[in-house]
């Protein structure tokens, strides 16, 4: 049996490509953290680099050869395993903490790309998750025009593009903005909150 917790979980997951063109590009790492709905990591993750088809390699662009030979990413790419066995070993690793399939939202930064790539090379992985995701981006573009200070003082970022880092990066930045942003615990009470419910429903009566 599962229990609510165990539904609370968050995959944040963080690829790195030979470039974006789905067409055409292809997966070189993978890394998996997943967290309790606290943010708290259930386990120092998992990490793996993928060896891309050949001609993957060569239609990388100067900027992403260059990404990827500064992070030393690109040294390590020719002993990858092949993407099969990163599917496998990805899904078994999400399966440890996260039993049904389904349940838990794929979190990260920009997730749609990652999303994409997810859904064509591994799509075992991407059934699994659920179908909605946790974008930190878009907590960060709402708060850069609502609460711009608390924009400003984010955490500074350097992951260097590897992606365990650019994860738990995420992560902490998430966790910035939810007691930089986000009402404090308890949260609303039941009165405000449907206080404020009937608030916008009010505002956005005349379009809807």
């Amino acid at each position: 049996m599962v229990g609510a917790m165990e539904n609370d979980r968050l995959v944040w997951i963080d690829c790195e490509m030979t470039g974006l063109d789905l067409a055409v590009d292809e997966l070189v790492e993978i890394a998996i953290v997943v967290t309790d709905f606290d943010l708290r990591p259930l386990h120092p993750g998992f990490q793996v680099v993928i060896k891309p088809d050949a001609s993957a390699l060569a239609n990388m662009s100067e900027f992403v050869t260059k990404m990827h030979e500064k992070s030393g990413l690109i040294d390590e790419i020719p002993h990858g395993v092949s993407l099969a066995d990163a599917e496998f070993q990805s899904l078994e690793y999400i399966q440890r903490f996260v039993p049904l399939e389904g349940k838990a939202p794929l979190a990260g930064n920009t997730i749609g790309t990652d999303r994409m790539f997810l859904a064509k090379y591994m799509p075992r992985v991407d059934h699994w998750l659920h179908y909605r995701n946790v974008d930190v981006s878009s907590i960060k573009e709402l708060s850069r025009r609502w609460y711009p200070r608390a924009y400003i003082h984010a955490p500074a970022k350097d992951g260097g593009h590897r992606a365990l880092a650019d994860i738990l990066e995420s992560i902490r930045e998430l966790a910035y903005y939810r007691q930089a942003v986000f009402v404090p615990e308890p949260g609303p009470t039941s009165d405000g909150a449907r206080a404020a419910a009937a608030s916008a429903v009010s505002q956005f009566a005349p379009e809807m």
